[in-house]
């Protein structure tokens, strides 16, 4: 274990041996720290905060504070749950869960929060997402995995933002994306699938084929059609398809409701 003597460290914390923690980083009562991470200078951690291995925190995020809810009092049960491999840079803040929904902020793994990230109470984040620099959620958000957010993006409580989905810098979202959607502009709109990220991602032509067709159902071809329609139209034509049926469910079981403007030609 690598602690500096000027950072100070709870008594209850529980920190690995593989750990590092620098100088004047804080880490407060009921926060575990896995094997392998490294808390830099001036970094705060406050509990209860579970993180996992191989994380590295950058000099002053602020990491399990309490949550910014002002129904949230002092001795409610509230939890932040951070995976492993996440890069967290300079100034990022991520706020612990209310008993709203599970008393718990999670965060998975593989993710990249860039500096000044903002994660409120209750959000849900997933693996290999991006938030990029000033990106910021509001309570209850969820980010699944491989998503991509732009700079100065803002989400709106409840909304959800699906996978491989790219949101398109200072985008200010108060629907959902769903599953495989790239959203731009200040007041977004869907323009088109994201055909570059899931070529990366070793999707095949044949499933990008079937992910533009239900695009152009749900999107492009929407003049008088109701959701529910094209839905069930996407589930007779392209039921073979696993990437379209993940993106009927995505679209189901929104919150909020998607995002259906009109789309660019």
């Amino acid at each position: 274990m690598s602690i500096d003597p000027s950072a100070v460290v709870h008594e209850s914390a529980k920190i690995h041996k593989d750990a590092v923690i620098a100088p004047y980083a804080m880490i407060g009562a009921h926060v575990e720290i896995g094997a392998g991470t490294v808390v830099d200078s001036h970094a705060v951690i406050d509990g209860p905060t579970k993180i996992g291995k191989n994380n590295h925190i950058y000099s002053f995020a602020s990491i399990g504070g309490d949550p910014q809810d002002i129904t949230y009092q002092d001795g409610q049960e509230s939890n932040l749950v951070i995976g492993d491999d996440n890069l967290i840079r300079e100034f990022c803040t991520i706020n612990r869960g209310t008993e709203k929904e599970n008393s718990l902020t999670r965060i998975g793994s593989n993710n990249m929060l860039m500096s000044y990230v903002h994660i409120a109470h209750d959000c849900q984040l997933g693996n290999h997402i991006i938030m990029s620099n000033n990106a910021s959620l509001a309570g209850h958000v969820r980010i699944s995995d491989w998503a991509i957010l732009g700079g100065f993006v803002l989400v709106k409580q409840f909304c959800s933002i699906g996978r491989h989905t790219y949101a398109g810098m200072g985008s200010q979202i108060n629907k959902d994306i769903p599953d495989y959607m790239v959203a731009a502009g200040i007041n977004p709109r869907i323009r088109s699938i994201n055909t570059v990220g899931m070529k990366r991602r070793g999707f095949s032509a044949s499933s990008i084929s079937s992910i533009k067709r239900a695009f152009k159902v749900v999107y492009r071809d929407s003049q008088g059609r109701l959701l529910d329609q094209a839905l069930k139209e996407l589930k007779a034509s392209e039921s073979d398809s696993p990437e379209v049926m993940q993106f009927v469910e995505c679209i189901r079981n929104s919150r909020v409701g998607i995002m259906r403007g009109p789309v660019d030609e």
